[in-house]
């Protein structure tokens, strides 16, 4: 039941701080006229490709270990573990190694195993994207207090004291969230059955065939979730002439900012990305109601694709499968 309720408290928390005196007549203006639809649905798109990248590459780390699961019960299960981690945090992990046990057979500590190796390489993109990104902003960030006369110290008062804690607690829950995670699958990995296949899974990517098209699959994810941040710019008055290289410290910080377990990052999401806009330039009103117009749109299409996935699912037949098979 905590584990439950804790995300959605704290993410509230924040997002009631975040909004206590929004003004939401502001909100029903951009949606009905301010607004520019036209960008918001030509990112769409590139949210629905992130996630079926992120299913070929899977199938790909499965083959090696003798599985080749069909394409679209792959694409399902990732469409549902997206939306249903909405309600719980990171179950989702779990929910579609459960799918491909059901329908395909496939060992399920094996394809946890997989998934591991997976997060071992999106960790990895993420740090190289934001270490890219760092080095490519020194110069602007440094231009930006030259030319405005704004030190460090000043840009950090600009902080409140909430602003700090909100800050800080994320960090906190985050670090927690890891720590549990790593303890967990410690005490998971004792039966040494279990922990065999969990290894198994995680070696796997040592015999990917094709590793060329793997690294494309990877870089693919992650441009594909880019291009679905970044053209949600064009929608905006405020955003629309922030370029390519704010998108991606806005998105890279993003990224960090959903490690903290709340549904789809809210909370610490709309936190972390209204603070760089607000850097940019944007005022805190319009940072707010674009993080506030951006996620929900963005969580909208995850509730869409899961509950694509759940019909789909419902329409399809599990593999003729000996009792051999079911127990692996």
């Amino acid at each position: 039941m905590c584990k439950v309720a804790f995300p959605l408290i704290l993410g509230g928390a924040i997002l009631w701080w975040m909004y206590r005196g929004f003004d939401w007549v502001q909100l029903s203006d951009a949606l009905k006229g301010e607004m520019d639809w036209t960008w918001m649905l030509l990112s769409l798109p590139f949210g629905v490709l992130a996630q079926v990248f992120r299913a070929l590459r899977w199938r790909q780390v499965l083959q090696p270990l003798g599985y080749h699961p069909r394409v679209d019960i792959c694409m399902n299960s990732i469409f549902l573990s997206y939306a249903s981690s909405l309600v719980v945090p990171r179950v989702g992990e779990v929910l579609r190694c459960g799918v491909l046990h059901r329908y395909e057979g496939i060992s399920f500590a094996r394809s946890v195993g997989t998934v591991l190796s997976e997060r071992v390489v999106d960790t990895m993109m993420v740090l190289f994207i934001a270490l890219l990104t760092f080095f490519m902003q020194i110069p602007v960030f440094a231009d930006f207090f030259e030319h405005t006369g704004v030190s460090m110290s000043s840009f950090a008062q600009r902080f409140t004291a909430v602003g700090y804690a909100v800050t800080i607690l994320c960090l906190l829950v985050a670090f927690i969230s890891l720590f549990l995670l790593f303890r967990r699958l410690s005490l998971f990995s004792r039966a040494k059955d279990v922990f065999k296949e969990l290894i198994d899974g995680l070696l796997s990517l040592r015999s990917v065939q094709n590793l060329p098209l793997f690294f494309i699959y990877s870089l693919g994810i992650w441009v594909a979730y880019y291009l679905h941040f970044y053209l949600t710019f064009g929608c905006f008055s405020f955003t629309e002439a922030l370029g390519w290289q704010s998108a991606l410290v806005a998105f890279v910080v993003g990224c960090f900012a959903v490690l903290v377990p709340t549904p789809n990052g809210a909370g610490p999401w709309h936190f972390a990305v209204k603070t760089i806009l607000v850097l940019y330039g944007v005022s805190a009103t319009d940072g707010v109601l674009f993080v506030l117009v951006v996620h929900t749109l963005q969580t909208l299409l995850v509730v869409f694709l899961g509950l694509y996935a759940v019909m789909a699912l419902q329409c399809t037949k599990p593999m003729n499968l000996s009792k051999d098979d079911v127990k692996r």
